[in-house]
């Protein structure tokens, strides 16, 4: 189908040229006078015809235009959207992460849950990515401001469906839920959660498609582990600010990197680090209603049953020794000298327990060599 111009002219003053995609033998017919006398100022107002004229053309040109087509390979065929209910699960216990595990000022707790609905034109993070503002802010003090501007920008785009939060939960473990509703032109799920206290460091998910094989997925569960978003050097969790200049990637931790012993996630032992939270998503039945209101402040009640977390061996951290002290004792026999360490984790759920702090040798004491 080629492109095909119609054009409207009347006198020298005023003309209108439309170009579309339809053939002309769509368009209406309308028979226009065409004059060439000059046009006086009170000619100069488009008539009630032409304005009809235009109208129906351009409304024409719209309806002709083709839609913007998801070619690679991630477009949601499913009839019709679909309604989850999205359960976030800490487990960020003592038992499984003793190490430096945070008991106050402020303890270990979880930030509200931020998630986004969106296609393969939109990425809320991305691992092995710089850090968007918006991440960076989020994953340093939990503030969600620029997250959700950046969302609202990308939903005018129409790559973003909609944003929904939780409550934060003030513990390790604990959970927290809210109901997503997914369109099949944004069949991805993004979701972000900050671990408190840190320097940088969140958990979450990179574009979950929900939506496999033209059918809404009727059930997952996905483990969720640490990642640093790159924007502070911090060690520990309870490392001061430290700006990492200039940022790095954002990177998954694990039990050997950071390979440093003051990380708090640094589990040598350890092949990988067990899950630090989960996240579980059931297709609900009934038809989804658009919800007004996307912030969740439902938190589940605790379980009946406290739940069981295979205990993570802490093995004991000592410092170096320090230096030799004086060699003391009389000078008829062999003085004695001493040198000291002190521990600097101690050791928990079956680690390896601490070694010696206090060591001596034999020597000859200072005294007898100054008489010698």
């Amino acid at each position: 189908m080629s492109n095909q111009t119609v054009g409207v002219k009347r006198g020298q003053v005023s003309g209108f040229v439309l170009v579309t995609r339809c053939p002309l033998r769509h368009l209406p017919l309308y028979k226009v006078a065409l004059t060439d006398r000059t046009m006086m100022p009170s000619e100069l107002l488009i008539p009630k015809w032409l304005q009809h004229l235009l109208f129906v053309l351009l409304k024409l040109s719209l309806s002709c235009a083709s839609p913007l087509k998801v070619t690679n390979g991630t477009a949601c065929t499913a009839r019709g959207p679909a309604s989850y209910i999205l359960v976030f699960t800490g487990q960020w216990s003592p038992q499984m992460f003793p190490k430096q595990y945070p008991l106050f000022r402020p303890p270990a707790q979880w930030s509200k849950l931020v998630a986004v609905t969106h296609n393969e034109r939109y990425r809320l993070w991305q691992e092995g990515e710089m850090a968007s503002p918006g991440v960076k802010s989020f994953a340093e003090l939990g503030v969600t401001v620029e997250l959700v501007k950046g969302a609202k920008e990308a939903r005018k785009r129409r790559v973003v469906g909609s944003m929904y939060r939780t409550a934060g939960i003030p513990s390790g473990v604990g959970h927290s839920s809210t109901e997503l509703v997914l369109q099949p032109r944004n069949p991805l799920l993004s979701l972000m959660v900050k671990v408190i206290p840190s320097p940088d460091w969140f958990v979450g998910v990179d574009s979950l498609n929900l939506c496999e094989a033209g059918q809404w997925k009727e059930e997952v569960t996905f483990d969720l582990h640490p990642f640093d978003a790159g924007t502070d050097s911090g060690f520990t969790f309870s490392s001061p600010n430290f700006p990492t200049v200039p940022p790095e990637n954002i990177t998954m931790i694990t039990s050997q990197k950071p390979n440093h012993p003051a990380n708090s996630f640094y589990y040598p032992r350890l092949p990988e680090l067990p899950p630090l939270a989960t996240i579980w998503l059931k297709k609900q039945p009934r038809s989804p209603v658009r919800q007004h209101n996307h912030v969740s402040n439902h938190i589940l009640p605790q379980l009946s049953k406290a739940p069981q977390f295979a205990e993570t061996p802490l093995d004991c951290e000592v410092s170096m020794w320090s230096s030799w002290g004086l060699c003391l004792g009389p000078c008829s026999r062999e003085g004695v000298r001493h040198r000291t360490r002190y521990i600097l984790l101690k050791p928990a759920n079956s680690g390896t327990p601490c070694p010696e702090l206090e060591e001596q040798a034999e020597c000859t004491p200072h005294n007898c060599l100054v008489q010698q």
